[in-house]
């Protein structure tokens, strides 16, 4: 099992970013898939949660803001990031929970900054 985040790197406040991740190694569309981030300091916190009928679930602090997707023919995840804050800067990574074990994707970083 592999995941591969992509798309993270800096961008102006207000700008926008598309993370992708790229799963590999088992049957991407059945899984719920989830993206969490970790700002400095902080613990990892849940972003956004896409189940395998698409049903979508969000933190409070990103709603409207962010929307998470997949596209099972290319077993890709991804997060479209608007509006974005230096708040939102951390270390994105995406989250498969397989009944063989659970993953994680390398993450990638997102920094806001003037």
């Amino acid at each position: 099992v592999q995941l591969v985040e992509s798309g993270g790197g800096l961008v102006q406040p207000g700008g926008s970013l598309r993370l992708s991740c790229l799963a590999s190694g088992f049957t991407f569309s059945p899984y719920t898939m989830t993206w969490y981030r970790q700002a400095p300091g902080k613990e990892r916190e849940l972003v956004a949660s896409i189940s395998a009928r698409s049903i979508t679930n969000y933190a409070d602090s990103v709603k409207g803001q962010f929307t998470i997707s997949r596209d099972n023919a290319k077993n890709t995840l991804n997060l479209q990031m608007n509006s974005l804050k230096p708040e939102d800067t951390a270390v994105y990574y995406c989250r498969a929970r397989l009944g063989i074990g659970d993953y994680w994707g390398q993450g990638t970083q997102v920094t806001v900054s003037s």
